[in-house]
């Protein structure tokens, strides 16, 4: 009897053009089942927590790697700076004053330039006539300061010298390393 009660419920709203919709409750308990809940296992958090000290060990390392080129490339740049500086000094000596040992020795007592890196750098003058050496003068500069004269030529000429400056120092790990140039100056009148 049901049904046909709600054939005919239908049967008049199919003919104005509704449709009723007709929920048929149960009243059956509903029972919430419990969410399954998934965690990570100890093994899993411990491996995680590797790759995770992995990577942040790999990104100071190379943050430390970057620093180091860093540091040598602007020990390089003061190197290359100091050796130009010295080459300049001595490029605008008297050509007297230059083949004078005494003159020279007490020159290189003063840094090349004001940097802090004059101070742990070895710095060696050599002059000798040019072309045809006969002998060489040289002097050594310690990061301290003190100028010894190691060599001293025979005669260094008239008309030109060749002057070669080197500067040497170690670098963070122990790593020698060394900028030099060479000039050749002649005597000649400054105008």
């Amino acid at each position: 009897m049901e049904f046909l009660i709600l054939s005919g419920v239908y049967r008049r709203c199919e003919k104005i053009g509704t449709i009723s919709a007709n929920f048929h409750t149960e009243h059956i308990s509903m029972r919430l089942r419990p969410k399954l809940t998934a965690a990570m296992t100890f093994p899993e958090v411990l491996v995680a927590v590797l790759l995770l000290a992995i990577f942040c060990a790999s990104v100071f390392e190379l943050n430390a790697v970057c620093l180091r080129y860093i540091d040598a490339s602007k020990e390089s740049i003061a190197a290359l700076q100091s050796v130009h500086d010295r080459s300049e000094v001595l490029r605008n000596l008297s050509f007297t004053d230059l083949t004078t040992k005494s003159y020279v020795q007490s020159l290189l007592a003063t840094p090349a330039n004001g940097s802090e890196f004059c101070k742990k750098a070895t710095e060696v003058v050599k002059i000798s006539a040019y072309p045809t050496a006969n002998g060489v003068t040289q002097f050594t500069r310690t990061p301290d300061g003190i100028v010894t004269n190691n060599l001293t030529a025979t005669g260094l000429g008239t008309s030109l010298v060749q002057v070669d400056i080197s500067t040497s120092w170690n670098m963070l790990g122990g790593r020698a390393r060394s900028e030099q140039t060479s000039t050749i100056i002649s005597n000649g009148t400054k105008k």
